[in-house]
């Protein structure tokens, strides 16, 4: 096996991945079979600077490098060879955000990302005006709302892209999105798989009288469809990838996609009526639909599938942030008293402890907001814990509700697919850190969105595997074989998972607590206006 694994590596038959998450960027290398050989991470965190969430450029490049040297190690390590090619290569990052470039390519502003709530009155106007609705983190909302609030870097724009859209340019020179990153950026034509043009031409109209220097048309990244070639690495990018300089140029990069469509990927949810949620330091649930919502709603966003379907998405900014910071009080706490106590151990320990909790969480209720949350409409965070005199306030609980609360907002979104507009969905499929705690995450989330939800063995991947999966598919597939036939016949035919339905009681709990959680929003709005 091992020397089989040398040969197709010297051979360059490997496929690489890389994803910019939240958290964590981390690089995957698969083989033929699709199954990851190597891989390296870099932790970091987005900073807070002038009340803007952003991660600068060094740190973007220094994660990039780092994760990607972290993995040539491994591939030495395990054996003994020095990585110098690859068969293709596919970038991902977290979506939306800001990123907005003059003619010399250097960023105008700092990088805004999906965390930020700042374009609302942005989000309004473009919803109304196209009868689509625009979310806040979306690109084009970011992009009016610098046009609002008259921002000088405005009329210095020659071209705006994600943060995915950035690393590929910068690597290939290509100024290109995978259609499901595009569907964040602004919204798509499904028909044509590019960007709505009737909405472009009504945005020119729009900004008109500001006399721009630019189009919208001008300054967005050209839409590409899986499967596509997006260009190849230069001389240029191979020295800014690899810093040691072994990786050699030429090699083919697929279109740089979103952690939403390399998450669905990931879990074999391409197909209609599947769906996946992604649980970390946000959660998102996608459904891939069968046919149009009957009107907008202000909850879900509509985004694509890697190569053009319909989706259906309820994304809340908040989920383990706030629960991270209370697990780390413990800890603190543990070495207080002079315990060390392994973190892993520590998490699954709380975890486990909330699946002993009442059904409904004690009476107790939670707000894990450590951003705003543009579900419940709320601009900046502000996390909450609250109880009454009678509920009944024990440690279960306590860790029970912390996790019901990091899936509340997403649930309202998916209560208005599931229940008001009858989306049909045999199973959803999870993945994330929200469900390392084997069964703990997953019995919650079912008893959330009362279905079953699946975890499957490869859930650990995550979105570089996704993303990787994409690069194999543009280089691997047969004529005329779809990204379903592909991830069904050559990824997941022999995938095993481990599937909770939801439990009758918890289901019930959930709602019951629900009706707090809606109920004690004002609390909430209190809390972030300073006035408790």
């Amino acid at each position: 096996m091992c020397l089989d694994v040398e040969n197709i590596i010297y051979s360059g038959e490997t496929t690489l991945g890389i994803e910019l998450g939240s958290t964590r960027i981390k690089a995957v290398l698969i083989g033929k079979d699709n199954i990851p050989i190597a891989s390296g991470s870099h932790d970091w965190e987005n900073s807070h600077i002038n009340n803007i969430w952003t991660y600068s450029e060094d740190e973007i490049w220094k994660g990039v490098q780092d994760s990607y040297q972290k993995m040539a190690g491994d591939v030495k390590h395990k054996y003994g060879i020095t990585l110098q090619t690859v068969g293709s290569i596919g970038f991902s990052a977290m979506m939306h955000g800001y990123m907005a470039f003059d003619k010399d390519g250097e960023l105008l502003v700092p990088f805004r990302t999906w965390r930020n709530n700042m374009t609302e009155q942005a989000s309004e106007v473009l919803t109304e005006l196209f009868n689509h609705q625009i979310p806040q983190r979306w690109s084009i909302a970011h992009l009016y709302q610098a046009i609002l609030n008259k921002e000088e870097h405005i009329s210095d724009i020659n071209f705006q892209t994600t943060l995915a859209g950035y690393i590929h340019w910068k690597l290939t020179g290509e100024k290109v999105l995978g259609v499901g990153d595009a569907s964040g950026v602004f919204p798509i034509d499904l028909n044509t798989n590019h960007y709505n043009q009737s909405m472009i031409n009504q945005f020119n109209e729009l900004v008109a009288p500001k006399k721009l220097q630019w189009k919208l048309d001008d300054i967005l990244p050209e839409v590409l469809v899986a499967g596509e070639n997006a260009g190849v690495l230069t001389e240029e990018g191979a020295k800014l990838l690899d810093v040691t300089g072994e990786l050699k140029a030429g090699i083919p990069l697929c279109p740089p996609e979103g952690d939403a469509g390399t998450g669905m990927v990931a879990t074999n949810s391409v197909a209609k009526r599947t769906g996946n949620v992604s649980a970390g330091t946000s959660v998102f649930a996608m459904v891939v639909l069968e046919k149009e919502l009957s009107k907008v709603y202000a909850e879900i966003d509509l985004v694509t599938t890697p190569t053009g379907n319909l989706v259906a998405m309820a994304h809340s900014n908040n989920c383990s942030s706030d629960i991270n910071a209370w697990v780390g009080l413990f800890d603190e706490f543990s070495k207080a008293i002079g315990m060390e106590v392994d973190v892993n151990n520590l998490y699954g320990t709380l975890y486990n402890l909330a699946l002993k909790g009442d059904p409904d969480g004690g009476g107790l209720l939670a707000y894990g907001y450590l951003s705003g949350e543009h579900i419940t409409h709320f601009e900046e965070g502000r996390p909450l814990f609250v109880r009454s005199s009678d509920s009944n306030f024990n440690l279960a609980n306590f860790m029970r509700v912390h996790l019901f609360t990091a899936l509340s907002a997403m649930k309202l979104g998916m209560d208005i697919l599931l229940k008001e507009e009858e989306v049909k969905l045999d199973e959803i499929l999870g993945h994330g850190g929200f469900f390392k705690t084997k069964g703990v995450g997953q019995s919650l989330m079912a008893a959330a969105l009362d279905t079953p939800v699946s975890v499957m063995e490869t859930a650990g991947e995550g979105g570089a595997w996704g993303i990787a999966l994409l690069a194999s598919y543009m280089v691997n597939k047969k004529d005329n074989e779809t990204l379903e036939e592909f991830l069904s016949q050559n990824v997941f035919a022999e995938q095993a998972g481990m599937t909770i339905s939801p439990d009758p009681k918890d289901a019930e709990g959930f709602e019951k607590f629900m009706e707090r959680y809606k109920k004690g929003l004002a609390i909430e709005r209190a809390a972030v206006e300073n006035l408790i």
